[in-house]
């Protein structure tokens, strides 16, 4: 039976996620923003929480966990790396390891760039990644603690995903991502009438977290500077990917 994955939106634009396999009973949540809307939804829901996996130790993705853990008792996994300054963890982890995540084996994956020591989980067998801010939905994280070089990496090797991969990234950030895209890639029809769909979604209020890898893979600026079609657009026809990729980024930060 496959997961049933919840959004929960939490403060201005941040998402946590919740997993729960019906079969078991088990109920996971993905990074933690804040506690009251995840509790209301698990109330809702008639859930009880076990778990609680964290992607990097940004205010905004940990900040619920001790009022989670006080009213749940649910356990927390998180980074090893980043253990001193995670919430306490009840589960290290590291990259390349496999956990139990509601009941499916979650791989670790590294993926430095927005923070040295950040992760993303990827199940197979529900065909989900949670990448927090490493690659977001049309889009990737600042690099706050990171390099291109590293960014750019990371990105690779969750490009190498399967196309049908859902990607669940940890904002709301979309339509402003879109809106960029379109000053690198104006002439890509695919990203002209995906920003359509995303802005109706946005003036409807629906989410567009999450995306599948395939469309990302065709309209993510920040998965194409490998392309020569990418690195003229932004004069670097001959430039390495992560040169170009670092371009890009740089651009989005003045965006």
């Amino acid at each position: 039976m496959p997961l049933d994955i919840v959004t929960v939106p939490c403060l201005a634009d941040n998402y946590a996620w919740l997993l729960h396999d019906a079969q078991t009973g088990a109920t996971a949540c993905v990074d933690a923003p804040v506690a009251q809307p995840i509790l209301e939804t698990l109330a809702a829901r008639g859930w009880r929480l076990d778990q609680i996996a964290l992607t990097h130790h940004h205010w905004d993705h940990i900040d619920g966990v001790a009022d989670l853990v006080a009213a749940t008792g649910a356990r927390v996994t998180g980074a090893a790396a980043d253990a001193h300054r995670l919430p306490p963890l009840d589960l290290a982890v590291r990259p390349g390891e496999v956990f139990d995540l509601c009941g499916q084996p979650c791989q670790v994956i590294d993926v430095p760039g927005h923070t040295v020591g950040h992760v993303a989980f990827y199940l197979a067998g529900a065909a989900a990644l949670f990448s927090a801010d490493s690659l977001m939905v049309m889009g990737c994280g600042r690099l706050f603690e990171g390099t291109p070089d590293q960014m750019w990496d990371s990105l690779q090797r969750l490009s190498a995903l399967p196309p049908a991969t859902m990607v669940y990234s940890g904002h709301e950030y979309t339509q402003s991502n879109a809106r960029f895209a379109l000053t690198i890639e104006p002439g890509n029809p695919t990203l002209q009438q995906r920003a359509g769909e995303i802005a109706a979604d946005r003036a409807a209020g629906r989410p567009t977290v999450p995306a599948q890898l395939s469309l990302e893979l065709a309209t993510n600026p920040f998965l194409r500077a490998h392309l020569p079609g990418i690195k003229a657009a932004v004069g670097l026809p001959h430039a390495s990917d992560a040169a170009v990729f670092a371009e890009i980024r740089a651009r989005k930060d003045r965006f």
